[in-house]
């Protein structure tokens, strides 16, 4: 038996390449940014760590050079204040006016504490006491910047020490804010940047894949069209010397051996239909030409027995050839318009005296004119052989339905008789060459010829056994629709 599976719609995998790649890509360029990201940041506190420590001295000098009278606070608070307004990493927005005055955005403090860790000197904004309190609360080590949080403070400070000669400490600190903010745009340029390159990445992927893969896709429809109708049509071909133009060389010379051993196969069964074909009909008419000049008498049975052996073994090589060939794809058809309809009609005429005679009944269901587009010849002899199968296997007094239907792009073909079934044990292979039931007399190859038509027409063929009683063969095979042409003058007669 022969099936054809409906192929699923082709999905094409330039989107399963293209989201793969773009996923090595975009992880890969994530790692690069984020390198990137931490030798940035630690540029960016390593730049303060460096003015925080060179200013913090500096201030350290000017507080040990300058007397300790009435005048120290005012020095030393100017001098801080002028520090101040080299802070690295200062946004924009930060020189203005009002800024300029003053300890820019509460950003930077300067304190000196007692040798006894009382407050000396504030610079910075409000009282300082909160500020004092986490300073001396924290273990600064000298010459290494220092993280601490202040209260009522939502980003840390950086803070760096030294000690001067007389027990004092001073301390230098710088507000993190300006930092995380640099980081923070830095970051969102980055994640834009790396988002652009994954969409230009997965475009440029995607394109190049689906181009490519339409090469692929070309190749493989023309070898489908080729393995359907014509191996005498190649696939096509370009000048880029890459694999895919390999690929497409390699299957035309697949193709080119293949034709070769089709046409050998063809010529082969050429030859011996014609060496079988020519010496049996010579016999034949030699026999005929006997039985005509014989008047009676056991020599006349034996020339008409001998005729009909010659007719079977006739059909018995047409067959034989004929499943042979298309089992391997090479049976040869000679493509027309067909009306299944008028074909059927005309073989029950052709069949139906013979079946009233053997006690048979046949009818015929059928709409109307269905097309299909075949070999008139061999669709002839497949639908003959199904009267032949009846004919020789049903019981007198059985009945024959054949029904004739459109379905979706298709024509439906069934045959269901009354009479005893298939054997259930051969029912698995019964489309197989040389397949007979137990009561058999034939050679096994007339429902394998049938499927062979029927595989070559781009059908399916299924049987099975009716639940009460009998036999059913259905059979789909394409439709085609006539020109609009046509179906007016079919319709006007």
């Amino acid at each position: 038996m022969s099936s054809t599976n409906a192929k699923p719609a082709m999905r094409s995998a330039a989107w399963r390449i293209s989201l793969w790649a773009t996923l090595a890509f975009a992880a890969g360029t994530m790692v690069v940014f984020f390198v990137l990201d931490r030798v940035v940041a630690t540029d960016i506190h390593r730049r303060v760590d460096a003015w925080l420590s060179g200013e913090v001295e500096v201030l350290a000098d000017v507080a040990e050079r300058t007397p300790n009278d009435a005048l120290y606070n005012r020095v030393v608070g100017e001098v801080a204040e002028l520090a101040a307004h080299e802070v690295p990493n200062r946004l924009p927005s930060d020189d203005s006016d009002e800024n300029r005055s003053s300890f820019p955005n509460n950003s930077v403090f300067f304190l000196q504490s007692g040798a006894d860790g009382s407050l000396k000197l504030w610079v910075g904004p409000g009282e300082g006491r909160s500020y004092a309190s986490a300073v001396l609360a924290s273990r600064i080590v000298v010459d290494r910047p220092t993280d601490i949080q202040v209260p009522g403070s939502r980003t840390p400070f950086r803070v760096a020490s030294v000690p001067i000669k007389d027990g004092s400490r001073v301390y230098l600190g710088l507000s993190e804010r300006d930092q995380l903010r640099v980081l923070r745009n830095l970051r969102t340029r980055f994640f834009l940047l790396w988002l652009s390159l994954v969409l230009l990445g997965f475009a440029i992927v995607f394109l190049t894949s689906r181009r490519m893969l339409s090469h692929v896709r070309r190749i493989s429809e023309a070898a489908t069209h080729i393995g359907h109708s014509d191996l005498g049509t190649r696939v096509p071909t370009s000048n880029r010397n890459d694999e895919i133009a390999h690929l497409a060389l390699t299957l035309n010379g697949m193709l080119d051996r293949i034709e070769s051993s089709m046409h050998q196969l063809h010529t082969i069964t050429d030859s011996l239909a014609h060496d079988l074909r020519s010496p049996l009909t010579a016999i034949r008419g030699k026999l005929e030409s006997s039985l005509s000049g014989t008047r009676e008498g056991e020599q006349s049975d034996a020339i008409v027995s001998a005729i009909e052996e010659l007719d079977r073994l006739t059909d018995f090589l047409n067959k034989s050839l004929d499943v042979a060939e298309a089992q391997a794809d090479a049976l040869r058809l000679t493509r027309t318009e067909i009306d299944l309809d008028e074909l059927l009609r005309a073989m029950v005429e052709l069949y139906e005296p013979s079946m009233t005679e053997r006690g048979l009944k046949v009818s015929l269901v059928s709409h109307g004119p269905i097309w299909i587009t075949g070999d008139a010849g061999l669709l002839h002899r497949m639908t003959a052989n199904l009267f032949d199968n009846e004919l020789r296997h049903l019981p007198s007094e059985s009945s024959l339905t054949i029904r004739l239907e459109t379905l979706e792009n298709a024509a439906r073909l069934t045959v269901e008789d009354k009479g005893p079934g298939f054997d259930e044990q051969i029912l698995p292979s019964l489309f197989q060459r040389r397949i007979r039931g137990k009561h058999s007399t034939g050679h096994g190859l007339g429902l394998a010829f049938i499927d062979a038509v029927v595989r070559a027409h781009g059908g399916t063929i299924t049987a099975s056994n009716a639940e009460g009683g009998g036999a059913c063969i259905v059979i789909v095979l394409p439709a085609h629709q006539p020109d609009h042409g046509r179906t007016l003058a079919a319709a006007a007669v």
